[in-house]
């Protein structure tokens, strides 16, 4: 069983930066894929960015040149650097890990709040 906590979320103004945190621990082997997804009130779940075991890294389009993301196998940690935070990056943010052995196994953070306001 793979438990997964966040951490760094809060209030920052438009332009400011934050870095969001992701401890793992459990079952952290084999091929997997890490992520951070984001659920803003009244709307989906949408992913905001992901990093494999092996590297491969994807963003959303909203996201890139913006946001960071980056892991430390060593540590078991996911982290979200994000800078120039905009109004409509605000959303709870959650950690996703997602391992796959032949079928896939999907976990979740609790969340993290980012609110951006002025």
């Amino acid at each position: 069983q793979v438990q997964l906590v966040e951490s760094g979320g809060g209030l920052v103004q438009p332009g400011g930066s934050l870095r969001l945190s992701c401890a793992a621990s459990g079952g952290i082997f084999g091929y997997n894929v890490m992520g951070w997804y984001r659920q803003a009130p009244g709307k989906q779940r949408d992913m905001v960015a992901s990093i494999t075991s092996r590297g491969t890294i994807n963003y959303a389009d909203s996201v890139k040149g913006r946001f960071t993301i980056a892991r430390d196998n060593s540590l078991n940690t996911l982290y979200l650097q994000m800078n120039s935070l905009k109004p409509e990056d605000t959303a709870v943010y959650y950690c996703h890990f997602k391992l796959i052995i032949g079928q896939e196994y999907n976990y979740w953070g609790q969340g993290t709040q980012v609110t951006v306001s002025s």
